[in-house]
């Protein structure tokens, strides 16, 4: 019972630093994605209109990866692969 445990706690240290990696990956993008955004805006003002949709775009496709982060962890957490195994291993 005491490896079931650890398997359990050392899931949930992972799953936690997981999805801070992905929240900070996905601030990290929205900022260079801003930033990218208002420099294509001061050079060229008349082009606000397309670069607001590609922004917008490229921004939403970045939002995917913590949503899918985000699923994953979930699957980490209510269906343990690891804890299946070291039941098999243990033989409960």
């Amino acid at each position: 019972m005491e490896a079931m445990a650890l398997v359990y706690g050392y899931t949930a240290i992972a799953v936690g630093i997981i999805l801070a990696a992905a929240g900070l990956g996905s601030a990290l993008g929205w900022g260079l994605i801003c930033s990218k955004f208002l420099e294509g805006i001061a050079r060229q003002p008349e082009m606000r209109p397309q670069l607001m949709g590609q922004m917008l775009f490229t921004g939403g496709l970045m939002e995917a990866f913590p949503m899918i982060v985000l699923g994953m962890a979930m699957w980490f957490v209510f269906a343990n692969p690891f804890a299946a195994a070291v039941k098999a291993s243990v033989g409960g």
